[in-house]
């Protein structure tokens, strides 16, 4: 029978370079707390890593009367713990060390300056009696919270007045249910209560820590009074202090706890109440009122997705659509643009082959072309877009923003909408560059047909010199009474008259014609044109709207990636 094969375990030090890139990644985008809590958690992990792997930092963490000085005593053999009942006794954390060489560094970094050697085999052992986690010192509760965050094991103890308090479950024990590898949980002065009481209890208990998503830490009935359930006890965390292995699992927890709460942070709208969800009318890049978002006791309760495997999340394709590409034209004044190519080709066409008798007259027509400084590619002077356009342009850009948005859970959603629209202040100026270097390279050399067409017109216009002429020869002859000269005729008409006459209508025809042609090449030129600015409007579109929004989704998809393999 062939087993299957285990899934190999991401190395400690993979997690952790996954867990910080995953907090750059989500610097803005999720909220701060849980990114800088991240970010504590890996120079944190990289400071323990760094001191004795041979010592196994364990922590008797309890409230007020619950007996953990009593139980460290036990545990040391010693009266090094003073012990109270009804008021906190413990006010800094002292350690019972096993072992001591080489110790210094670790306990220098969990700033615990009372230290006591002990004797005995748990070589590697360093016990430490924790202030009251209910104290009504502030400054006891502090030094709790700091050290359950450092040490390498925890070890809960708890009482039977008051082993169901919520403040213990709902304050340490349920946060760190991922921590469940180096935690114990030991019900104290079992003594007090009859026998068949006992069993009940600690049944009671491990109902609520596995209520608390702690089911199989190890429960332990134990009284320090009479030593019951001590040995038991010390045999546990000679075990754990023998494989060397719990500071790297304590760590390992820690990653995976911070990284879940970064992906916490990234909910599907979906699981967000009504209220609490982004309205469609608002801006893509507004952020909702205070008193619509959820409260921090709403947040927990909301359900939270499972990271991805590594790899699964994939970038979506995104594109600008014909929607975004058409506002855009509309704002850039392309169908101007496009008009002028065609006026300005005609224009020119007809100062090149129009008659030459009164073409000078198109001379003193500006360019359309250079009046509105298209060119040559420089700053246009086309209108500016009117409120209709640029309302067609904004809602372009929130329908993609939306569209890229619509696979990706808050808050990235809202980046991903931000996104699309970071860059919009530079899209006039490169919009208005793309029409006018589209727009100016219709402005090419000369067609030969216009060499051709003004050849003939001066052609004609010779024509009607030479007839000019002739009739003028003519006229002086006769005037003088001179012989007049043989004029040959085109049927009945003189050859002078036919030229005049024949040259002027040959020239108001061929230019007439040639207004045709200017007319259609201008129409060709304009396609060109508008193709040419099209091109150029997708082209800034991808630069300015698509690829930031795609950045952002690739930023997203290696960030789930990141929690993933943190969590792994």
């Amino acid at each position: 029978m062939k087993l299957p094969r285990r899934k190999a375990e991401v190395p400690l030090d993979d997690r952790l370079e996954a867990l910080a890139e995953a907090a750059d990644l989500a610097e803005g985008r999720l909220g701060q707390e849980a990114v800088d809590h991240a970010r504590a958690v890996v120079a944190r992990a990289g400071a323990r890593r760094g001191l004795s792997v041979e010592h196994t930092a364990v922590a008797l963490a309890g409230a007020t009367g619950s007996g953990k000085s009593s139980l460290f005593n036990a545990l040391s053999g010693t009266e090094l713990a003073a012990v109270g009942v009804t008021r906190p006794t413990t006010a800094k954390a002292q350690a019972a060390l096993w072992g001591a060489g080489g110790s210094g560094p670790l306990l220098d970094w969990l700033d615990v300056p009372l230290r006591h050697t002990v004797e005995g085999d748990a070589s590697g052992l360093i016990l430490l009696d924790l202030p009251d986690h209910d104290s009504i010192e502030l400054p006891h509760r502090r030094e709790v919270d700091r050290l359950v965050a450092a040490v390498d094991l925890l070890v809960w103890v708890l009482d039977p007045q008051k082993y169901a308090d919520a403040a213990v479950h709902e304050r340490y024990l349920r946060p760190l249910a991922r921590h469940r590898d180096v935690m114990v949980v030991v019900l104290n002065q079992v003594d007090r209560l009859p026998e068949r009481s006992v069993k009940r209890c600690l049944d009671d208990l491990r109902g609520l820590l596995a209520a608390g998503g702690l089911e199989g830490v190890p429960v332990l009935g134990i009284s320090a009074r009479t030593g019951e359930g001590v040995p038991e006890l010390r045999a546990l965390l000679d075990r754990q202090v023998s494989h060397r292995r719990a500071w790297s699992s304590r760590l390992a927890a820690d990653v995976a706890s911070a990284a879940a709460a970064l992906w916490a942070d990234t909910r599907p709208p979906d699981a967000l109440p009504p209220a609490t969800r982004p309205r469609e009318s608002l801006p893509p890049d507004a952020r909702l009122p205070d008193t619509l978002l959820p409260d921090a006791r709403t947040r927990e309760s909301l359900p939270v997705a499972a990271p991805p495997a590594p790899g699964q999340v994939a970038v979506p394709e995104v594109a600008a659509n014909r929607a975004l590409t058409r506002a855009l034209a509309q704002a850039a004044g392309v169908p101007a643009a496009v008009e002028a190519v065609a006026k300005s080709h005609r224009h020119r066409s007809i100062a090149a082959t129009g008659w030459p008798v009164t073409r000078w007259l198109r001379r003193l027509r500006p360019d359309p072309l250079r009046r509105l400084h298209l060119a040559k590619g420089a700053r246009s002077s086309l209108p500016a877009a009117t409120a209709v356009q640029v309302s067609a342009v904004d809602t372009a850009l929130r329908d993609v923003g939306a569209a890229a948005s619509a696979s990706v859970p808050e808050p990235w959603a809202t980046a991903v909408r931000h996104a699309a629209r970071s860059r919009s202040e530079e899209l006039t100026d490169a919009l208005d560059r793309t029409v006018a270097a589209a727009t100016s390279g219709r402005v090419s050399r000369a067609p030969r047909w216009w060499h051709v067409a003004g050849t003939a017109q001066w052609l004609t216009v010779a024509a009607m010199a030479a007839g000019a002429i002739w009739l003028l020869v003519r006229f002086a002859l006769n005037y003088l009474m001179l012989p007049e000269l043989p004029t040959p005729t085109v049927g009945r008409a003189p050859w002078p008259t036919v030229l005049l006459l024949g040259g002027a209508l040959a020239g108001v025809l061929i230019a007439a014609l040639c207004r045709v042609f200017a007319w259609i090449g201008g129409r060709r030129r304009a396609r060109r044109a508008a193709k040419a600015s099209r091109a150029g409007i997708e082209e800034v579109a991808g630069e300015l709207i698509v690829a930031p929004t795609r950045d952002e989704l690739a930023r997203y998809a290696r960030f789930a990636d990141r929690i993933a393999r943190a969590t792994s």
